[in-house]
């Protein structure tokens, strides 16, 4: 299945599917504290941005060069005019919140798609389980990682938002 087909496509079940390989693959619905941190995130994202960047959840992100893979992240944001047509054009923040089902998955399959995406600055890969994330950097182009505990603060550079890990994890603790 190429990614137009895809997009097209609808199973009648209302599953949430992703584009792997030119398979559709379906997403286990998200825990509760998966749903409590990517909400958290959105909100202490979104309330820091300026016009014209949105932060986008559910967000599509097409991968350049490959007509077989479209992912689902948590969220994203980007900077473009909203559009008709699916997921975000131009990220520029894409983030992925860990779970024990989808964690190898973020990082073996998604997190090296992603980095090959031009407009892809930072990439946030947090854990649901307990407040540690993993901040992807787009430098000079090259990626550097920058690990963030409980105590750190979250800086998306290109978007101009920081963002203190204990404002995402006061709700959601499990």
């Amino acid at each position: 299945m190429t990614v137009d087909e895809f997009l097209l496509w609808e199973d009648g079940t209302g599953t949430r599917y992703e584009l792997i390989g030119g398979e559709p693959v379906a997403m286990a619905p998200p825990a509760d504290v998966h749903s409590l941190l990517t909400g958290a995130l959105a909100l202490e994202i979104g309330r820091r941005l300026t016009a014209p960047c949105r932060v986008r959840v559910e967000a599509g992100i097409g991968i350049p060069h490959r007509n077989d893979m479209w992912f689902q992240a948590d969220l994203a944001v980007g900077c473009e005019r909203a559009s008709t047509r699916p997921g975000v054009a131009e990220p520029r923040v894409v983030v992925e919140v860990l779970s024990p089902s989808t964690e190898a998955d973020d990082r073996t399959v998604k997190l090296p798609l992603y980095r090959t995406v031009p407009s892809v600055q930072e990439i946030l890969l947090i854990s649901a389980r307990e407040p540690r994330a993993e901040l992807w950097h787009r430098t000079d182009g090259a990626w550097l990682v920058e690990e963030v505990g409980a105590e750190g603060t979250l800086t998306f550079a290109s978007v101009g938002v920081a963002v203190p890990m204990a404002a995402l994890y006061e709700d959601a603790a499990g």
